[in-house]
């Protein structure tokens, strides 16, 4: 299925790296020919006064923490200058919430939408909460765009890696993916192992000759977690390989574990080192 109808959620300020990033991602919608919704929310800020010492206990009020709200605005400027230099086809909506209802929204949201395309901030603890909702609850795979590395990453997908472990949310991914892999110029399956084993080979396999069937020329190969995580693997595996987009599943452990003991979502969604696809 063509990917033709995407959200992006926007939330924060109108920082440099944030515009970098919806400029990026807007270029990435113009050159598959989507029609992105651009969802910004107003965010509840706690803003502290200076506050004059008096007797007057009527002003006592002025003591107490106000409200204001996050400049979303700027977001949607910047969107709207992005859809008119890129072509494309696209609709805003402007909603304001408190900060711990704002990754529900989004996922609502994204329920009737082929893609979500999420700018993401480093070790970003918002970025993380709406990621992870957006994987949980909306039911549609996502796109983060990094903005730590925005001004690096192209519009095209011409170098695509697959994280493979033969679970059911790498299945997922790579079918939700099949759009951006039939585009793509050199599609790679990768497997981090140690062990190597008959079943990983034959896994390996089956993928290639299942996307062959589907028009796509794959290759395969193992790589060694060899005492790090499967994260950082794929982490250095991309930068290494000068990787356009990594697809992969999302939470093959609990996200329990994940949280406590760390592992490749967790890695990833901290510090996506690419164009990460993930559907779960």
């Amino acid at each position: 299925m063509a990917i033709k109808d995407v959200l992006l959620p926007l939330v924060g300020e109108p920082r440099a790296a944030a515009i970098a990033a919806i400029d990026k991602c807007m270029a990435v919608a113009g050159n598959i020919g989507a029609r992105v919704t651009a969802m910004a929310v107003e965010e509840d800020i706690l803003v502290r006064p200076k506050v004059t010492i008096s007797n007057d206990l009527d002003n006592t009020a002025m003591a107490e923490a106000v409200r204001s709200v996050s400049d979303s605005h700027g977001l949607l400027k910047a969107f709207d200058a992005a859809a008119v230099r890129f072509g494309v086809r696209n609709e805003q909506k402007l909603d304001r919430l408190a900060a711990a209802d704002i990754p529900a929204d989004f996922a609502r949201c994204a329920r009737l939408r082929d893609l979500t395309i999420v700018p993401v901030r480093t070790h970003d603890s918002q970025s993380e909460k709406i990621v992870e909702r957006l994987i949980f609850e909306s039911g549609r795979p996502i796109l983060m765009c990094p903005e730590e590395f925005v001004a690096e990453l192209p519009v095209v997908f011409g170098d695509v890696v697959i994280a493979w472990d033969h679970t059911a949310p790498a299945a997922r991914a790579v079918a939700d993916a099949l759009p951006m892999l039939q585009s793509a110029a050199k599609v790679r399956i990768v497997t981090a192992t140690d062990d190597k084993t008959p079943a990983e080979l034959e896994s390996g396999a089956a993928l290639v000759s299942h996307l062959a069937e589907h028009g796509i020329k794959a290759t395969f190969e193992m790589v060694k977690i060899d005492g790090s995580s499967v994260g950082k693997v794929f982490e250095a595996y991309v930068h290494a390989n000068a990787v356009d987009l990594l697809i992969m599943g999302a939470y093959r452990h609990s996200r329990l574990n994940e949280i406590v003991w760390g592992g490749a979502t967790k890695t990833i969604i901290g510090r996506p080192p690419c164009w990460v696809m993930m559907s779960r």
